[in-house]
């Protein structure tokens, strides 16, 4: 660990109001910036512009995606401008540092009819049945991510008011939806109802067999399985019916700014992308059907 980190935490937490997996993901950074800088032995204060710049290299030359180069330079600007701010470094590396440019996002999504496919899948005749139905149903139904699926605590659902709280410090109110809703309360029911014991000694709304938490990979696992019972050809990810349920909202009307607020987006740029894949599919369906395009 780096000197004024657990200060450096706190600044994160209670002054710029991050979120538990952004502060997570800054330290993750941080910590690997270190390894390196062990390893060519230089201090952290004793860092120059030359420095970051060789490890942005070396993060490239061993096959670091850009994504993953992008956010170590905001992890080490958020970071370095802290440390300048409070006097532990004399000069800020980061300054004149240029992120490179990000990679056009490719991603696949599902069809209407592919999405529905994917949810018939599980059965509600076990806990796994129960759990899955509610999970896919609720990812789809609010596009939040992953990470905060799995991280839902009980109590940030209303089922009398259908929607759930999520987000960390950055908290949103997110739509549930009926059928989404639905499916959550037939999966409490039966939890309740077999009393298994888990749910009770842990706040997490979805929990593993062992009655601990749910990791990502094994989140990808359960979607894996489904997507391949549905016999889906696409190479879908987890966050699939995330991007599914954007590029939805947008086909059937829904502003940009909208499907921005409860995707949880600090910036509209981020959500644009949906709409751009829809007016791509507008302009390929306008090419094809219309006698003059």
């Amino acid at each position: 660990m780096l000197l004024h980190t657990e200060e450096y935490i706190d600044y994160l937490t209670n002054a710029k109001h991050s979120s538990a997996s952004t502060v997570q993901s800054y330290m993750r950074d941080i910590n690997k910036f270190k390894e390196y800088i062990d390893v060519i032995k230089t201090k952290y204060n004793k860092v120059d512009k030359q420095t970051i710049l060789s490890y942005l290299v070396f993060m490239q030359k061993n096959g670091q995606a850009t994504s993953s180069v992008l956010r170590m330079v905001a992890s080490l600007r958020s970071f370095y401008g802290y440390m300048f701010l409070k006097g532990y470094v004399k000069e800020d590396p980061m300054l004149g540092i240029e992120a490179p440019k990000a990679e056009k996002r490719e991603f696949e999504v599902l069809t209407a009819n592919e999405t529905e496919l994917l949810l018939m899948q599980p059965k509600c005749v076990n806990f796994k049945g129960y759990r899955d139905k509610a999970m896919l149903e609720l990812l789809y139904a609010t596009g939040i991510k992953v990470s905060e699926l799995i991280d839902i605590k009980i109590e940030d659902i209303n089922l009398e008011e259908a929607y759930l709280i999520c987000g960390g410090n950055k908290t949103r109110v997110v739509p549930m939806g009926t059928i989404a809703t639905r499916a959550v309360k037939e999966y409490l029911q039966y939890m309740e109802k077999n009393s298994i014991g888990a749910i009770k000694h842990n706040d997490l709304l979805f929990i593993n067999v062992n009655g601990g938490k749910l990791s990502r990979q094994g989140f990808w696992k359960i979607v894996k399985y489904y997507k391949d019972k549905a016999k889906i050809k696409k190479e879908i990810t987890p966050n699939t019916l995330r991007h599914s349920f954007a590029v939805h909202l947008m086909e059937n009307g829904a502003d940009v700014v909208s499907v921005q607020e409860m995707l949880g987006h600090k910036a509209v740029i981020s959500t644009k992308v949906y709409a751009d894949i829809v007016s791509k599919k507008i302009s390929e369906v306008y090419k094809k059907a219309h006698p003059r395009a």
